[in-house]
């Protein structure tokens, strides 16, 4: 095949992918889901479940091997720069005082009841969930660490979109939840570093490479972006050549952290943390790459995941259904009873209490770019992949009835600016 036939076959499956996952965006917003859930869907049809169902041949002739390796490539770097925009975006403003307090119990709440109910299960399924070389505690690990995920910058939008973000119930929802992502690639690093390494020592060095990573983006390089965004502000906006510098650390950052074994979506997300907490920055980043990142990119990491799941274990008298039975319900009761009870007893009503379990069970585009690095990895199989990916989906759709149960429209706008009340005066 030459240049120009491939090059062909990788344009007709983008055009592919953007319509299905277009489409089933609009449709899902039609239903009053957040577009990502259909999105989720429309990667999950293009697979084995629908298209590679119905018409096996015409899947194989639009998503050959070769394709596919392209589709992994722009999937990754779109998540490195999605990343990057989730860090850049973070408010280190509402990280302060009593609402940090608060959001690291909120975000504990809904990470160790999690944790210890997913390891739980993939003890239970390990022998028949687990790769080939995988050891007990990596499986226990890693499904924990991808139930414990909060889907942030899911989570973000509904709050603004409905006027709640900068409430007290918004504003501790979303810091919980930033800690909870933290935490889980944190997870996921070390895991990483574990089943990549040829030995404890090769472990350590990726660990400790990854740490002094960090630790230097959020000193020096928080420092020099500080400097460029002093620039920014004086000038109003991102000249051509400031905005290649920080793609180009975005690029080099992903490299580096993939390099020594901890995922480019790492470097990313870290490198969006050290950006200046300028309002002009943050504009002109989200301005130029967000819709490009999201209309095209994202979707194409919705495709290729979808391609990857397999689901003739669903069928009828499948074998997968217990384990996704149990494996969803740790996912939705470790997240949902750990944070309302947690909400609760910091003040809040039960109205409250619900709404925000509800909402912190959501994973969203999170947990598929946690198991699509398990995958690469040799962490997760066929079936677990099968299985998370419905928790995605499912756990995701089920975050706005939940809420909207919780707190109706007129309960919402009476009270969105609550307070919680001393324990004493709980009714």
């Amino acid at each position: 095949m030459n240049q120009i036939q491939f090059a062909l076959r990788v344009f007709a499956a983008l055009a592919v992918v953007l319509a299905a996952t277009t489409l089933c965006g609009r449709l899902a917003m039609l239903v009053k889901q957040p577009r990502v859930v259909g999105e989720m869907v429309a990667g999950v049809l293009l697979g084995p479940a629908l298209l590679g169902a119905v018409a096996p041949g015409v899947q194989a002739q639009i998503f050959p091997a070769d394709v596919k390796d392209t589709l992994y490539v722009l999937s990754t770097i779109g998540l490195t720069f999605y990343m990057f925009l989730v860090g850049s975006s973070l408010d280190h403003s509402l990280a302060s005082g009593q609402r940090m307090r608060r959001a690291t119990a909120l975000a504990v709440s809904g990470i160790v009841p999690t944790f210890a109910l997913g390891a739980a299960a993939a003890a239970l399924f390990f022998g028949t969930l687990s790769p080939d070389g995988t050891s007990r505690w990596e499986f226990m690990l890693f499904v924990g660490g991808a139930l414990s995920i909060t889907a942030f910058p899911m989570l973000a939008r509904i709050l603004q979109e409905r006027g709640i973000a900068n409430t007290p119930i918004g504003g501790l929802t979303l810091v919980a939840a930033a800690i909870d992502d933290a935490a889980a690639w944190v997870i996921l690093a070390v895991i990483i570093a574990v089943a990549a390494a040829g030995s404890p020592f090769d472990a350590l060095v990726t660990v400790a490479g990854a740490a002094v990573f960090a630790v230097l983006m959020l000193t020096v390089g928080r420092g020099l972006f500080a400097r460029l965004g002093a620039r920014v502000e004086r000038e109003g906006k991102l000249s051509r050549d400031v905005m290649a510098l920080v793609l180009l650390v975005v690029l080099l950052a992903g490299w580096f952290t993939d390099y020594i074994g901890v995922f480019s979506v790492f470097g990313g997300f870290i490198t969006g943390l050290a950006m200046p907490q300028s309002q002009v920055v943050r504009r002109e980043l989200q301005t130029r790459l967000t819709d490009l990142n999201s209309i095209l990119l994202l979707p194409v990491f919705f495709a290729f995941s979808g391609l990857n799941t397999e689901v003739s274990g669903f069928g009828a008298g499948g074998a997968l259904w217990w384990p996704l039975a149990v494996i969803m319900a740790a996912a939705f009761a470790g997240k949902y009873l750990g944070c309302a009870a947690v909400v609760r007893a910091q003040g809040f009503s039960w109205r409250y209490a619900s709404a925000v379990g509800g909402l912190m069970n959501a994973r969203g585009l999170m947990i598929l770019i946690f198991i699509n690095i398990g995958l690469a990895y040799g962490l997760v199989t066929p079936e677990l992949f099968a299985i998370l990916v419905a928790v995605a989906i499912v756990t995701t759709a089920a975050a706005m009835p939940i809420y909207r149960a919780s707190l109706p429209e007129n309960v919402e706008r009476a009270a969105t600016d609550v307070e919680p009340v001393p324990a004493v005066n709980r009714s």
